[in-house]
């Protein structure tokens, strides 16, 4: 059999290899390691949910839905959207139902920018930003949050915005840190690009894990962000089925009228009858409206046994991942770099987290790393065993 022929193959994205997620998922599995890595629940949703999924399926729901997504879900995403954040989208041109929040970020960048532009980020960010960014033929301009609270730097913000720059990508609730942007952070922003023609693309997939009664900030609420801006969010992530990869986006009608553009000729369309049976249980605000109380108490269940460790544990405001920073001589010399001590602490202690340095891309020496509390109690509790029975040996 003859060898095949060699074949340059250029490569769009030179520099990625496999994400973090799966290589510390993997690393757990081979380890039996308790998995606080990848940001998923290990525990079953309201079992309502499923039920009107199957319901579905049985009515005959099984062929293509409308390009945007089922009216009917659009309708009760814009009456949700409205409920909270006080601003009605219209349901026919300004909401599109999408194959998760990533496929819908990646559309977004390709949709909101042309070949050269400028576009900014905040790191550390969610790995699929810089990936679409490039794709998009784009340049990526990496604006540090603030190294101690990984707060926004607005001056740093300010400079980093030049012609060249058309799109600007923010994240709250934010993955990794768990930091909230405030009302007064968001106008802010909405001051230094008001004399700008800079789009937005708001990351708020996590918009219902805001804990200690403080509210959501999201551009919605703001009518000069809102103009400008494209909003993601996930019922992946809110109703603990990240597995069915549904999202959606709001934007104004010329910036969706774009956006459906990609959309269209990317996936052109998501499930059926999951979009029905999502359009039925948002009938009932109740599950999302409880999302923060729910996750609060797993939050305060797992730092309540991370303080007895020598962790400094980082405030989480928001998402489900507490971050910690820790020193190599109280965990018996392990190593220092975060990377090496996930995958150290996977191997040697049972327990998987995921490293703060893979939200940057440019090599970060860094001492944080971020568990993840969308677990079971039980789960929680074995992880933290398995740190204090290594601490105590």
């Amino acid at each position: 059999m003859q060898n095949a022929p060699h074949i340059p193959l250029p490569s769009r994205l030179p520099d990625v290899g496999t994400t973090i997620f799966t290589v510390m998922s993997s690393l757990a599995q081979e380890c039996q390691a308790v998995n606080l890595g990848q940001g998923f629940p290990d525990f079953v949703g309201d079992p309502t949910l499923p039920e009107l999924v199957h319901q579905a399926m049985l009515n005959g729901h099984n062929q293509y839905p409308p390009m945007a997504g089922v009216l009917g879900l659009r309708e009760a995403i814009s009456l949700k959207t409205q409920q909270l954040y006080g601003h009605a989208y219209d349901p026919v041109h300004e909401v599109t139902v999408t194959a998760g929040a990533t496929q819908a970020l990646l559309t977004a960048v390709l949709a909101l920018t042309e070949p050269g532009d400028d576009v900014v980020v905040l790191e550390p960010c969610y790995d699929s930003y810089i990936p679409a960014i490039q794709m998009a033929g784009c340049r990526p301009i990496r604006v540090p949050l603030d190294a101690q609270t990984f707060r926004p730097d607005f001056d740093k913000i300010r400079q980093a915005i030049t012609l060249r720059t058309r799109l600007l990508i923010i994240n709250t609730p934010h993955n990794p840190s768990g930091t909230c942007w405030t009302a007064e952070e968001m106008n802010e922003l909405a001051n230094i690009l008001s004399d700008t023609s800079v789009m937005v693309l708001s990351d708020e997939v996590y918009e219902h894990m805001v804990y200690d009664k403080h509210a959501h900030q999201s551009v919605v609420r703001h009518p000069e962000l809102r103009s400008r801006s494209l909003v993601v969010s996930s019922f992946g992530k809110t109703f603990h089925v990240t597995g069915w990869k549904v999202g959606y986006v709001l934007g104004p009608q010329a910036l969706m009228s774009e956006f459906r553009k990609i959309h269209q000729f990317n996936v052109f369309t998501v499930n059926t009858p999951m979009q029905m049976g999502l359009s039925t249980y948002l009938g009932n605000p109740k599950p999302y409206l409880e999302l923060p109380l729910f996750y609060e108490e797993k939050r305060n269940h797992l730092r309540q046994g991370l303080q007895s460790m020598p962790f400094e544990l980082l405030p989480c405001e928001g998402t489900y991942f507490q971050c910690v920073r820790y020193k190599t001589q109280d965990w018996h010399q392990a190593p220092e770099h975060d990377a090496d001590f996930c995958i150290w602490l996977t191997r040697k202690v049972g327990v998987t987290a995921i490293p703060m340095s893979a939200f940057y891309t440019s090599p970060t020496r860094s001492q944080v790393i971020r568990f993840c509390f969308a677990k079971q109690l039980k789960t929680l509790d074995e992880a933290l065993h398995r740190m204090r029975q290594y601490l105590a040996s």
